[in-house]
């Protein structure tokens, strides 16, 4: 498994923003298979930590943590470059609950 969060810093462009997209969705099917094999605890994070289950949750949190973010964080400035600040929403979307 690539590290999403070392993938997500190095969005530039298209090209490294696509790099992140792949290793995010490689990342959640291997969450589904290893959920499929042996079930997580149903109020906590999948093995990969993944905070939701459908693709509607995802997406949900994703544009939660936009707007939560909008004007960028206490520890965290709002990124300028749109291809990293996309990568961020994604990965958000991840845990964001």
């Amino acid at each position: 498994m690539k590290d999403l969060a070392k993938l997500e810093d190095e969005v530039q462009n298209e090209e490294t923003f696509i790099l992140f997209l792949e290793a995010l969705a490689a990342d959640r099917l291997d969450e589904e298979e290893h959920e499929k094999a042996s079930p997580s605890n149903p109020y906590g994070r999948g093995h990969n930590g993944w905070e939701h289950e459908t693709i509607g949750q995802y997406l949900d949190a994703s544009a939660a943590w936009a707007n939560s973010s909008i004007n960028g964080l206490p520890l965290m400035p709002k990124e300028v470059n749109p291809w990293k600040r996309m990568a961020q929403i994604l990965h958000a979307g991840k845990i964001y609950e």
